[in-house]
């Protein structure tokens, strides 16, 4: 792997741990953190030690606060577009990595750092965290992929009164509106992340890759479409060696024992 300057980055047990390191920024998304978190998860996505990821950021304060505001300050509208492009392109990386990506939001995760959390897979929040998309109180709007994956995570009403009002959500709120996938206290959020970690973990590696590959891009279809590549993927599940494995461990009565192949 390589080294990063706002990055931490650490393998272990099959997961592959980033955090995002600028605590003195509440860990503001810049352009090196944008580069860098592309360059992390593109390595990550051709690691075959690495079965799961969990994100995070550094500190107790943020997992991300948002972007950086003295770089979006000074932006021309042709500038602006690039920056939109890049945080798009490098959010789609994430959500499309082959592999689960487990958001760990330990603090605030505003605007930008919503919308990364948004990216991820799986969202656990620390019970002292705040989500929201706060950019127009700032003259803009989402610009990372929020207005897509917002309104499609927990519907358009709720996600247009979070993005027109600009307001932040607690951790228990973004939990009940399905936001967040699991709430915890802050000193259990790490170790919640892994224990879901470990669960992905013990299946098949192929099977996850494709199950992840028929909800992505299903939800982009029609549900008859996307019929069709569930069925599609369904059978090239029938052609691996974990599928058989996984049937006679079964019939078996034991644990099976996945290659991901």
């Amino acid at each position: 792997m390589m080294v990063y300057n706002t990055l931490l980055f650490e393998r272990r047990n099959a997961i592959g741990y980033v955090t995002i390191n600028r605590p003195e920024k509440l860990n503001a998304l810049n352009r090196q953190v944008m580069e860098e978190l592309r360059a992390c998860f593109q390595s990550l996505r051709d690691d075959q030690d690495v079965r799961v990821v969990i994100l995070t950021g550094s500190g107790d304060k943020a997992f991300v606060a948002g972007a950086d505001i003295n770089e979006l300050a000074q932006q021309s509208a042709v500038e602006g577009r690039e920056t939109s492009r890049l945080g798009q392109q490098v959010f789609d990386l994430i959500e499309n990595l082959g592999k689960p990506v487990i958001a760990a939001i330990n603090g605030f995760a505003l605007g930008g750092g919503c919308e990364l959390a948004m990216a991820c897979t799986l969202r656990l929040a620390a019970d002292n965290a705040r989500l929201g998309q706060p950019e127009v109180k700032l003259g803009i709007i989402p610009g990372y992929g929020g207005s897509q994956r917002l309104p499609r995570l927990v519907g358009k009403g709720r996600a247009l009164e979070l993005i027109l009002t600009g307001e932040t959500l607690t951790g228990a709120e973004a939990h009940r509106i399905g936001l967040v996938n699991q709430l915890v206290p802050a000193a259990d959020l790490l170790a919640a992340a892994e224990k879901l970690a470990q669960k992905i973990i013990a299946n098949a590696p192929l099977a996850i890759k494709f199950a992840l590959q028929a909800v992505n891009h299903g939800l982009e279809m029609s549900a008859a479409q996307g019929q069709v590549l569930e069925s599609t993927l369904f059978g090239l599940c029938n052609s691996t060696a974990d599928m058989k494995e996984g049937t006679r461990a079964f019939l078996e009565k034991r644990p099976a024992r996945f290659a991901g192949n």
